[in-house]
């Protein structure tokens, strides 16, 4: 028998409570079903960043090429690079 699961006030308590606990005496995961969330969106995050006049017109040309928005290009460029990073520190 699995324990059950607290009722939280808010978020906040929630992820305090699951950030010290193991779900596995909560939750019996192999009984767990894939569900697609379709409407999911990512929280995002609104930033301001210098670039190089030069640069940044260069990224536009990049992003007309491949038909993007130079954000959306840029945040390809920026995954790909943070995956490449952290694929080298686990070696």
């Amino acid at each position: 028998m699995k324990k059950k699961i607290p009722k939280f006030k808010n978020e906040d308590e929630e992820r305090d409570f699951w950030a010290s606990h193991d779900s596995t005496e909560y939750v019996n995961w192999k009984e767990g079903k894939k569900v697609i969330l379709y409407n999911l969106k990512p929280s995002i995050k609104t930033i301001s960043l210098r670039l190089p006049e030069s640069m940044f017109e260069e990224l536009k040309l990049l992003a007309n090429k491949r038909d993007v928005p130079y954000q959306s290009l840029l945040k390809i460029f920026l995954a790909e690079r943070i995956e490449e990073e952290l694929n080298a520190s686990k070696t």
